[in-house]
């Protein structure tokens, strides 16, 4: 039998939604915006009532003031948009001009990429999946990277970021995200040369984690973590991407700070995300004995506001993890797709490195995620309040259960057959526990 459903308001969830998206806008990590973000959720949460911390950590952020590329087509010089990778340098204010490479994933079947020493090259997916290939990348000298994200095939620049670890350790170019149509429209026309000019690029800042705490009554050794991420991309008010998450644990604050519960409930805010799980990755390292012997879940809600669509919950676990949330989404009519490969884009992944169940809650609308994913017009018009509310009521009953519950109904950890693809992801795009 399931407990009465907790029930999430889509008016507050609209009012902190204005707030984030409308008011802050852009929420760049080490920022003003991502600090005004961070102040916000402080004091709502402080509004409830619930003890409230702050957990600083170093960032690399990204200040730019000027960005441009020209690419040479039929012998005249074109502006084209662009935006520049967060963890890669700009270029001095300097002009960087050369001829053109192209690059697809298959060519790093080849023996050698010397033939892009020297150019601009258009590279063909938004991220460079192995350590290995993009030392052999950087190895080669390209004069700058013109990446091309091949899952959305539209007009607008997509803002990305080279992974951390893979810059810190093996050094980084200047790279711009361009628009998948201007990438195809330089190739078939027959584009041989291009140009760029950056001012700006990565400055050393600093980012914060925001911990709400709701506290257990006796079995304070047994943690819930909550996650979202309040710090956006380039150029974007991120409604959905990630507003939606934290206005949805401000709402899960809201509706179990009163309820009574055995285990404690940890709601974080993470910032840096979009860096590829900077900031979530920064508390497991800080607190890595406390979260792999005490942490029983991690739920993440990230991007999952989407009118149309449907959901997609990514989980790694055991069976039963997985079968303990089920019905509480079935009673509220509530479908998803379940899987369970490794997701390393989202800020469950570093409690799943570390060993604690977990769960990354996503919605989706198109075969490739979300059409308006990391573009300026991420706003407001691209998220519901009723669907972010549906959601949150079935999180917040089902949470509210496993904190009362005298025994959890799964087993914790993650399952040893998952373990090994785990920690080679976490290895190679994190740079294991040292960092």
């Amino acid at each position: 039998m399931l407990s009465p459903m907790l029930q999430a308001s889509p008016e507050r969830l609209a009012r902190d939604l204005d707030v984030l998206a409308k008011g802050i806008g852009v929420r760049l990590a080490g920022t003003a915006g991502e600090r005004a973000a961070a102040d916000y959720i402080i004091a709502r949460a402080r509004e409830i009532g619930a003890e409230t911390w702050e957990e600083p950590f170093p960032v690399q952020s990204r200040i730019v003031s000027e960005e441009q590329l020209d690419v040479l087509v039929g012998g005249t010089w074109c502006r084209f948009p662009c935006s520049l990778f967060s963890n890669t340098p700009g270029t001095d204010g300097a002009w960087r001009s050369t001829e053109i490479a192209v690059v697809a994933p298959t060519d790093y079947q080849r023996d050698d990429l010397e033939q892009l020493r020297g150019k601009a090259v258009i590279h063909l997916g938004c991220h460079i999946e192995s350590r290995q290939s993009y030392q052999r990348l950087m190895a080669a000298g390209p004069a700058f990277l013109l990446m091309v994200d091949t899952r959305y095939p539209g007009t607008t620049p997509l803002a990305d970021g080279m992974f951390p670890a893979y810059t810190a350790g093996i050094g980084a170019v200047p790279t711009l995200s361009v628009a998948h149509q201007d990438a195809w429209d330089w190739v078939r026309q027959g584009a041989t040369e291009a140009r760029c000019r950056i001012v700006g690029g990565m400055s050393p800042g600093t980012s914060q984690n925001i911990v709400i705490d709701l506290p257990g009554t006796d079995l304070r050794d047994e943690v819930l973590y909550v996650g979202a991420h309040h710090d956006t991309q380039a150029a974007s008010p991120g409604a959905d991407d990630n507003a939606s998450g934290v206005i949805g644990v401000l709402e899960l604050a809201r509706l179990l700070h009163g309820c009574r519960r055995r285990r404690t409930i940890r709601i974080i805010s993470f910032g840096a995300e979009e860096q590829l799980s900077v900031g979530s990755a920064a508390y497991v390292r800080m607190h890595r004995r406390d979260v792999s012997a005490q942490g029983r879940l991690m739920y993440n809600l990230d991007s999952y506001g989407s009118p149309l669509g449907w959901l997609q919950l990514h989980v790694n676990g055991h069976h039963d993890f997985e079968a303990s949330f089920r019905p509480y989404f079935r009673a509220a009519n509530l479908y998803y797709q379940t899987i369970t490969s490794v997701v390393p884009y989202a800020d469950h992944f570093p409690f799943a490195a570390a060993g604690v169940a977990a769960v990354f809650h996503h919605r989706v609308n198109c075969n490739a995620g979300r059409f308006f994913h990391h573009r300026p017009d991420d706003d407001v018009s691209r998220v519901s309040p009723e669907v972010m509310a549906r959601d949150v009521s079935v999180v917040a009953t089902w949470l509210d259960q496993m904190a009362t519950a005298e025994t959890l109904p799964f087993t914790p950890g993650i399952p040893e057959a998952d373990r090994p693809a785990i920690a080679a992801c976490w290895k190679d795009l994190f740079g294991g526990w040292g960092g």
